[in-house]
């Protein structure tokens, strides 16, 4: 059963920390095999690959192929059906716009001093997207990572993702034609970041690796960092509902469960002040799990990962939304405005009874790779500009060097960095 928490209670305030606290991610056998598969990897390049691919994904990959073929992807875009083509094509479309105002400027002028001063943001030469196979075979995953990178304008992106038997979801493939991918590699787990990150003989390594996946993938994610960036430490999905009793309990448990239903570790928690209305959502949920294809995970997931906490009013729950940090918000209530206003912390948020979050995931346009984990406090979801870098410059002549150059003297010299102090007094002499 999920954890039901009253603010009225005695004990609230230790039980709200315990479910703040909780930890639903990689354990440290995870980070023990991931660290030995990284290792073999960079040691052993693509045959290292190979052996992983036979042993994980029950294939040859000199048999079935290592990369997948442009007729391929053609082939696939041209056997889903229309609907669906239309909505990826929809999904692309309005993605790429919401992208495209996340470009920044370039800046380049004089100060006071005469300084010219400015700054030149371009993008990384090539990036990487891992795309889930297996339990999470997801194009729009695939539409979220890569329109940010083409946004940014990385000339190289090379794919990954698990094909288990050789087999790879034709709607993956057919997103990645619509994307316009052209590299696609059949590899997938730890072992594929890996590559990415190293570079084997047939796989070119990149500057930054973005796209969800497993523990395994997380954490490889987390201890390539600096090697290569990354767009997040990515755990459990997770959603936080904050809805009063005008709410249809239908509605809120479908909610829920549209983060429920992605993994046995993924967590779904309800807000409200009224209580009749809490007991109706838990009842709602109870109804919908076993008509779901996915049950079993639903069931679990709500089960040792839910939570339903009755508030006094709505206010009483904002800040406690800020210490959950959620990945996504949702504000089911007449004027989510209000509330909205006392967020600091969240991934994403979605205003208003008429805003399911699951829109969010496929054609709203802001992307939906965001911060779990409590990341929300520090971090932002995948945007255009990670896959940019900015460089600043400056330009003085003899007059701004004379202007703020004494300055910079004096601070080398109290930092005991004579060298530093000499290279703008030579110049100082000249002015």
């Amino acid at each position: 059963m999920p954890l039901r928490l009253d603010s009225h209670d005695a004990g609230f305030a230790a039980a709200f920390t315990a479910l703040v606290n909780d930890r639903r991610e990689a354990d440290e056998d995870v980070s023990r095999d991931v660290t030995a598969i990284l290792k073999a990897v960079r040691a052993g390049g693509d045959a290292a690959l190979a052996d992983y691919t036979q042993r994980f994904d029950r294939h040859d990959l000199n048999v079935s192929g290592w990369a997948v073929t442009a007729a391929e992807t053609r082939a696939a875009l041209d056997g889903i059906s229309t609907e669906l083509r239309d909505a990826l094509e929809l999904a692309a479309a309005r993605i790429t716009t919401y992208h495209e105002k996340q470009r920044p400027q370039d800046s380049d002028g004089v100060d006071s001093a005469g300084v010219r001063l400015g700054a030149r943001w371009s993008a990384v030469d090539a990036a990487g997207l891992y795309v889930p196979g297996g339990r999470a075979a997801y194009p729009s995953s695939l539409l979220m990572n890569v329109i940010p990178a083409k946004v940014a304008g990385v000339r190289r992106i090379a794919m990954v993702t698990p094909t288990p038997g050789g087999e790879i979801n034709p709607l993956v493939l057919a997103a990645a034609q619509i994307a316009g991918i052209e590299e696609i590699w059949r590899v997938g787990g730890a072992q594929a970041v890996a590559a990415l990150a190293y570079g084997t003989d047939r796989i070119a390594p990149v500057d930054v690796i973005t796209g969800p996946g497993n523990a395994w993938v997380a954490e490889a994610k987390r201890q390539l960092y600096g090697v290569v960036g990354i767009d997040m430490v990515a755990g459990p999905s997770e959603i936080v509902v904050v809805a009063d009793g005008r709410n249809d309990p239908e509605w809120t448990a479908a909610d829920l469960l549209s983060q429920s239903e992605h993994d046995p570790t993924s967590q779904s928690i309800l807000f409200t002040d009224d209580a009749a209305f809490a007991d109706a959502v838990a009842q709602a949920v109870d109804r919908q799990i076993p008509a779901l294809s996915t049950s079993a995970v639903a069931r679990t997931s709500w089960d040792a990962n839910g939570a339903i906490i009755l508030v006094r009013d709505l206010d009483e729950a904002m800040p406690l939304v800020d210490r959950l940090a959620p990945e996504h918000l949702e504000l089911a209530v007449d004027d989510p405005d209000r509330y909205f206003a006392q967020v600091r912390h969240a991934g994403s948020v979605f205003l208003g009874r008429m805003t399911p979050e699951a829109v969010g995931d496929y054609v709203a346009g802001p992307n939906h790779v965001l911060p779990t984990g409590r990341r929300a406090r520090f971090s932002s979801g995948l945007s255009v500009l990670d896959f940019m870098k900015r460089t600043s410059f400056l330009s003085l002549d003899a007059a701004a060097i004379g202007a703020i150059g004494p300055a910079a003297v004096a601070l080398a010299r109290a930092e005991g960095l004579p060298a530093h102090a000499a290279s703008v007094a030579l110049r100082l002499k000249k002015t």
